[in-house]
């Protein structure tokens, strides 16, 4: 496992048992091969070890627990899990597997370099394999996994994060997750407090007429069934966005970033999100009417109408009526539109572990086709990447012990150059000291060198 995590952390553009057994002394690539498949270790019980300890080295008492997917193109179809499908690292439909995965922000999210690391991460099985007994067989897919959707796996990570002990005080998604009523319905049974981006269909009602509609007791004819109670009034957040006025829209800025102030125009109001119109009574399975939140919308600056009385062409209106994104949250009614935007944007930090993770710690580079080994690699993924957060958190070091440039929070890269830089230093100890460095030969270079062959 150590040789597989050096691996994962040296500076090799593609990282699998052959290539890390090319560089890396002391294993091949047979053993790596039987630590991602047939080693006993559990790979649940690693990701529980490390979200401990990283909250023994960090102690919090809140966070944002951020849920997210991304794909993993792939070219075959026997990688467990693969299959067409929408992949947001290709931007369209692909042939791919999907990993959902929840990030833990334990830091200020108005911070451009917060503390966060992966809590843990599945794949998403699509119906095609849940359906295929022979393909689940060759996969070594685990009977216990079902049929579930993206939001459903989100769930049981957020359960599974709550029984480690990971202190939430909210969770951010995207609409992807945010316009499932499902899932909103768990993280309402949950009591969790949550801000999610929803469409613009998003279906909401307002307290006022939700009140009176409850207040309102059906007057029974005589004659026939009685007539049911009906729910109130049903709107899109678009419908409750375009009736408000102008004046209502304020400037948020809500955190420094490389390129300056970074700000957005937004506007929130109570709501209630809801499913069902009011042609269903209140006790039909269509019909639900959610807890009380604030609905938030926002617009960017430069496309805002500064003046309410000066006339707006068509095309322009329209043009700003699709840049304006939506939130519905249930964070209590004295929160502030600031706090209501600063959670809003937290959810670029699991944007950032995609991107990192995948080019700096292999997240995409395994090449196996069991579930199990998928999973094992995601696992040691996870902890070289919380490795690598852990020394960015705690850099700069002092003076006489930094690496230039000193930096008040580096970045990824930055480490990951740092780290490797004692992993060399490391080894040239580890010859000098063991008198090995006169035989020493990098298997790459014996590898890649005829003269070193021919001598």
């Amino acid at each position: 496992m150590e040789r597989y995590l050096t691996g994962l952390l040296s500076d090799l553009p593609h990282k699998t048992c052959d290539t890390i057994a090319d560089v890396i002394a002391g294993t091949t690539i047979e053993r790596l091969q039987h630590l991602l498949t047939d080693a006993a270790w559990d790979p649940l019980s690693l990701d529980e070890a490390r979200v401990k300890r990283l909250l023994m080295l960090h102690p919090v008492t809140d966070g944002i627990l951020v849920f997210d997917d991304t794909g993993l193109p792939k070219k075959g179809s026997a990688s467990v899990g693969v299959a067409p499908q929408y992949s947001g690292t290709l931007g369209k439909i692909g042939n791919c597997q999907v990993v959902v995965s929840a990030e833990f922000l334990a830091d200020d999210p108005a911070s451009s370099t917060p503390f966060h690391w992966p809590v843990s991460a599945q794949l998403f099985l699509p119906e095609s394999w849940t359906r295929d007994a022979e393909r689940r067989k060759q996969a070594q897919v685990p009977e216990e996994i079902a049929q579930q959707t993206k939001p459903e796996i989100a769930l049981g990570l957020f359960d599974r994060a709550r029984q480690w002990g990971v202190p939430i005080q909210a969770v951010v998604v995207d609409a992807g997750y945010g316009d499932n009523p499902n899932f909103l319905r768990g993280l309402d049974d949950r009591q969790v407090p949550y801000i999610c981006a929803v469409e613009s269909t998003f279906g909401c009602r307002l307290p006022a007429e939700v009140q009176a509609s409850a207040a309102q007791t059906p007057v029974y004819g005589g004659r026939g069934q009685p007539r049911k109670p009906r729910p109130a009034p049903l709107y899109t957040v678009k419908e409750l966005i375009a009736s408000l006025p102008t004046s209502a829209w304020q400037t948020i800025r809500w955190r420094e970033g490389t390129k300056g102030t970074m700000q957005v125009q937004a506007v929130a109001l109570r709501v209630h999100w809801a499913t069902g119109s009011s042609l269903h009574s209140t006790s039909h399975s269509r019909v639900h009417t959610g807890p009380e939140g604030w609905l938030l919308a926002e617009r960017p600056v430069s496309e805002a109408v500064a003046d309410d009385t000066q006339p707006t062409p068509v095309k322009l209106q329209e043009k700003e009526e699709e840049k304006i994104t939506y939130r519905f949250s249930v964070l209590p009614a004295d929160a502030s539109l600031q706090r209501l935007v600063l959670l809003a944007h937290a959810r670029w930090v699991i944007e950032q572990f995609y991107e990192d993770a995948k080019q700096e710690c292999g997240f995409d580079h395994y090449q196996g086709r069991s579930w199990e080994g998928l999973h094992r690699h995601l696992a040691l993924v996870m902890l070289a990447y919380s490795f690598l957060m852990l020394y960015r958190f705690t850099l700069p070091l002092p003076p006489e012990e930094a690496f230039p440039p000193c930096v008040t929070r580096s970045s990824l890269p930055f480490v990951h150059r740092q780290v490797l830089l004692w992993l060399f230093q490391d080894l040239v100890l580890w010859l000098l000291q063991t008198d090995q460095i006169q035989t020493f030969r990098p298997r790459r270079n014996e590898q890649s060198s005829p003269c070193s062959r021919a001598i």
